[in-house]
């Protein structure tokens, strides 16, 4: 009851704010929206302290609204998005990571029934193992959602509000809430209210701390992928080779039984027939003449954690890779194909010594670095796309 009063009021408070909030996207002072968002999470039972600790400074970030219209596996090619994300470096780290906690994931496979190389190419996908976190102090990320931004700004208010009550708690500290533009935060970046709902104290120290526990952290991505209907009973997929000029059913959303698939004229990419009554549909994020898969309801779970198709087959692809499995065998139909991350910091390095300063070389593609790719483009004679791929890079002298 005293929890609803709370919610009541909150709301309430948002949304005679609302007229001031309006004024999205624009450099403005967010002070005065913030001394509101502090007062909205006291009523909220945030601790005084830990709201002003946690405001306080924030102001307006032109990088957080940019991004907020701007998702990266939206809009990014798949073969960049894969190269990037499922790199030599990644594999290798993985199964380091792999060995080095193998207890805790054999411990939380056995718990959760959720593949342990999956959990582990979540952590791998979403921090690099822990070792980023992302760019932002998340409290004032999502007050800029809150104030400057143009949509789902009750939900950003909500998120920010459940942030303060977390810390406010003692699970992680005021500090540690490090992430992305959008409010994710730790080592397997969960939105605060899937932290409410979905986060566990895997190390028994009677904290949920997804910051600085590993076993924390891997274990709630496995409760969240089993929450999300994840079987160890079924493969994520399989990449198959359909039949020349298929036009059936495929999507997400067109499920059939693996004998049926295989009447349509598939069969799995090294020519295995399929056969059973695992329901399996298909995909084919390049088109026709990229790799396709026929993907189970575990892939479907891999999506849950971001709904993006690339995103659940970096997941799919890695997890395969550290387990020592093989890559995908068919091309992706490009013959500009995406860098690595080393080979992005080569990349930059490559533009500073023909003169196009893009700052210090760090791998991260922003706008400075896709100006002096197209200004490398205009004067190689390629097509100008501000894209790191392959033909800019090898052009400029990598190898």
């Amino acid at each position: 009851m005293r929890q609803g009063m709370r919610n009541h009021l909150v709301n309430v408070a948002f949304g005679t704010g609302l007229s001031m909030m309006a004024m999205a996207g624009s450099a403005f002072a967010i002070e005065s929206c913030v001394a509101s968002l502090k007062k909205q999470a006291v009523a909220a039972g945030v601790r005084p302290d830990i709201a002003e600790r946690m405001l306080s400074g924030a102001t307006f970030d032109e990088k957080v609204i940019r991004f907020s219209t701007s998702q990266p596996e939206h809009k990014t090619e798949i073969w960049d998005y894969m190269a990037f994300l499922v790199d030599a470096q990644r594999i290798q780290d993985g199964k380091a990571n792999l060995k080095k906690h193998n207890s805790t994931l054999t411990s939380i496979e056995k718990r959760y029934g959720v593949d342990r190389h999956v959990v582990l190419a979540v952590w791998g996908i979403e921090s690099d193992y822990g070792n980023f976190r992302g760019d932002f102090y998340t409290p004032h990320a999502l007050a800029n959602l809150v104030c400057a931004g143009k949509r789902r700004q009750k939900y950003f208010q909500g998120e920010l509000i459940k942030t303060m009550q977390i810390a406010s708690r003692g699970d992680v500290p005021a500090k540690d809430f490090v992430g992305s533009w959008a409010g994710a935060f730790g080592q397997t970046q969960f939105m605060p209210s899937t932290y409410n709902s979905l986060a566990v104290d895997f190390d028994g120290d009677g904290r949920k701390d997804l910051v600085n526990s590993v076993p924390d952290a891997l274990a709630s991505t496995a409760n969240f992928l089993k929450n999300a209907g994840w079987s160890n009973s079924r493969p994520w997929g399989y990449e198959v080779k359909a039949p020349k000029s298929y036009s059936g059913p495929s999507g997400l959303k067109n499920y059939s039984s693996l004998s049926t698939w295989a009447k349509r004229g598939f069969t799995k990419i090294d020519g295995g027939g399929l056969s059973g009554n695992l329901d399996a549909a298909l995909i084919q994020p390049a088109g026709a003449g990229g790799p396709s898969f026929l993907v189970t309801r575990n892939f479907r779970a891999l999506r849950s954690y971001n709904a993006s198709t690339s995103y659940g087959l970096a997941i799919a692809l890695l997890s395969e890779l550290v387990s020592g499995g093989d890559p995908f065998k068919t091309p992706w139909p490009t013959d500009n194909p995406g860098l690595s991350r080393a080979q992005r910091v080569e990349l930059q390095k490559l533009l500073n010594r023909n003169g196009f300063n893009v700052g210090e070389p760090d791998g991260k593609v922003g706008p400075a670095t896709r100006e002096g790719i197209r200004k490398a483009e205009a004067r190689h004679g390629l097509p100008v796309t501000g894209r790191p791929s392959w033909n800019v890079y090898s052009v400029l002298g990598g190898k």
